[in-house]
């Protein structure tokens, strides 16, 4: 019998796969949880419950690009936002999540959340029209929360369109009296510093890049426990903690991807752990401002 202890016991059926079955599961999402991501779920879930106030509570994520941020709001959308039917037959969607428009856009903002909600609107109608709707199916839906991704996007526009969105999402967070979460990079806190109204409603949270210390290793051993290879890597050793961290510059998006074209790589070669060789080979190359480069 092979040892498979390394493989959280949820997955190691996957091992008995064929290797381009194993490969295609790696590329399936899957949470992993770790202290920051958790602490920022409870938050979420602490602003859920906010029992209803004239001034609600509002909140800022924000962390470098490609560093889990979208999916930590998936997956709090995965717990707390399916939507259902209530006993008095309405609907009900408790979480929407709306993207961001491309620029400083107050209509733009508007169609992006009915278009969550997959509700007919008319693009030709007046903003104020559609901010009618928008409020008018947040009732109608019992939404308790409202999560607008990719919020620095609205830094790209004149500082004019920039008050004038900020000023739209002040507005549903009074007449809604539901909280707003904004998910952005770092440049979104300048967004909130357009009026000191508005930064001093929301609370800011940093997603931190990882540091080598134990919880970074620890997040390397929970890793390994879905990775679906014959033999352990013992990712957290010190040696290949420091080179992993090293080229992934400690982001988490960076990692993932290494990880799995690492384990892609143990796979096909038939070694079927993650060792040094594979790390320091050809898959991967360290991110350069923000490319990932393959060697070729």
């Amino acid at each position: 019998m092979m040892d498979l202890s390394h493989i959280h016991p949820d997955f190691r059926a996957i091992v008995g796969l064929s290797d381009r079955e194993r490969i295609k599961f790696m590329d399936e999402p899957r949470w992993l949880g770790y202290r920051i991501a958790q602490k920022i779920l409870k938050r979420l879930e602490d602003l859920m419950e906010k029992p209803t106030r004239p001034r609600m509570p509002n909140l800022l994520i924000v962390g470098d690009s490609n560093h889990g941020k979208t999916t930590i709001i998936q997956r709090f959308n995965e717990l707390h936002g399916q939507g259902y039917v209530n006993q008095d037959s309405e609907p009900v969607k408790p979480v929407i999540i709306a993207q961001s428009p491309p620029s400083a856009d107050e209509k733009g903002l508007y169609i992006s959340i009915l278009r969550r909600f997959f509700v007919p609107y008319r693009v030709g109608d007046s903003v104020l029209k559609h901010r009618d709707q928008v409020i008018r199916v947040f009732r109608e839906c019992h939404t308790r929360i409202l999560v607008i991704d990719e919020i620095h996007s609205l830094l790209t526009g004149s500082a004019t369109k920039q008050r004038e969105v900020m000023n739209a999402i002040k507005l549903l967070c009074n007449e809604l009296a539901i909280p707003i979460v904004g998910v952005g990079t770092r440049e979104a806190i300048r967004v909130l510093h357009t009026d000191s109204q508005h930064a001093s409603r929301f609370e800011v949270a940093t997603l931190p890049l990882w540091s080598l210390d134990k919880e970074f290793q620890r997040f390397l051993a929970s890793f390994e426990m879905v990775l679906p290879l014959k033999k352990p890597s013992k990712l957290s050793q010190p040696e290949l903690a420091t080179l992993l961290h090293t080229i992934s510059d400690g982001n988490t998006g960076n990692l993932h991807t290494l990880l799995v074209a690492c384990a892609t790589e143990a796979i096909t070669s038939g070694k079927e752990c993650i060792d040094k060789g594979i790390i320091e080979g050809k898959v991967w190359l360290r991110p350069t401002r923000g490319i990932r480069e393959l060697r070729l």
